[in-house]
């Protein structure tokens, strides 16, 4: 059992808090203003507790052959979760992490500290203005998991973002998001067009419920120039406790519909979550 204080910290974008998990001996979650933004486990760093990462772990561990090391850039950086989890499951991975809030990096690495070894380089930047500086084909994996409190940033959402990513990744790199969103899916229609625009493979991994309008929630998009491994990533995800479907080729045109990409000038945040829609008020 978890005997550990919880911790809570003002940070440059609100009031952070760490919360012990009383079923798990090493295992915290934190929040940022009430928002879940991460959960790590220190004695098992490549437990993904949250559906949205495990569902991002999927793609992680489909899109090269196991083990492989790989260069990720991760624009957001939260608890740190995926790049623990990166580090311990392809061993030798070199990591960069792009977070705009430098109060909540240093919360984080001072109490949920990487593991030795880990070699992940910690950026306080903004994450468009990392992103645009950044060597092109300098990643193999670029993942975006941004939110200001609960909100996708307005841009990190057009086009010329889209542009910026596709230009860092390698010819056989992957990108990956997670976005939130609910029916009529204005926001995640918008995003599937301006990805399109750059990547030639699309797809999108959700809940059925969410899919089908009847909540809020989040949806991981992966997008790349070549086919991504649709049959194991389906395979995976329809066996997670909470089974999630992959959408792509015809049925995510058909979602797309006539949503169009979007400019800078039009960009929006995403939308505001409604109360209580990840489970802590």
């Amino acid at each position: 059992m978890n005997e550990s204080l919880p911790v809570s910290r003002a940070v440059d974008h609100g009031t952070a808090k760490l919360m012990p998990d009383v079923d798990r001996e090493r295992a915290w979650l934190l929040t940022v203003d009430g928002a879940p933004q991460s959960y790590v486990d220190l004695d098992e760093p490549d437990h993904l507790e949250f559906e949205y990462a495990r569902r991002l772990g999927h793609v992680l561990d489909v899109l090269a052959e196991e083990g492989r090391p790989l260069e990720v850039l991760h624009l957001g950086g939260g608890a740190l979760t995926l790049p623990r989890y990166v580090a311990a499951t392809r061993p030798g991975s070199r990591q960069d992490v792009v977070e705009a809030d430098r109060g909540l990096l240093d919360l984080v690495v001072e109490h949920l500290p990487l593991p030795d070894g880990a070699d992940v380089a910690l950026h306080a930047a903004d994450a468009r203005a990392w992103l645009e500086a950044a060597p092109s084909g300098s990643a193999d994996v670029l993942v975006a998991d941004v939110f200001g409190g609960s909100r996708v940033p307005a841009h990190l959402t057009s086009l010329a973002y889209a542009r910026a990513a596709g230009r860092v990744l390698r010819p056989d790199g992957v990108y990956l998001a997670n976005l939130a969103d609910a029916a009529p899916f204005a926001f995640l229609r918008s995003q599937l067009a301006t990805l399109a625009e750059v990547f030639e493979e699309l797809l999108l991994i959700a809940e059925p419920a969410v899919l089908r309008g009847r909540r809020f929630g989040n949806a991981v998009l992966a997008a790349a120039h070549h086919p991504l491994d649709i049959t194991g990533l389906a395979r995976r995800t329809a066996s997670d406790a909470f089974p999630a479907r992959v959408e792509h080729g015809p049925a995510l045109r058909d979602f797309i519909g006539g949503a169009r990409p979007v400019r800078d000038e039009d960009a929006v945040p995403s939308p505001e979550p409604p109360d209580g829609a990840f489970g802590i008020g």
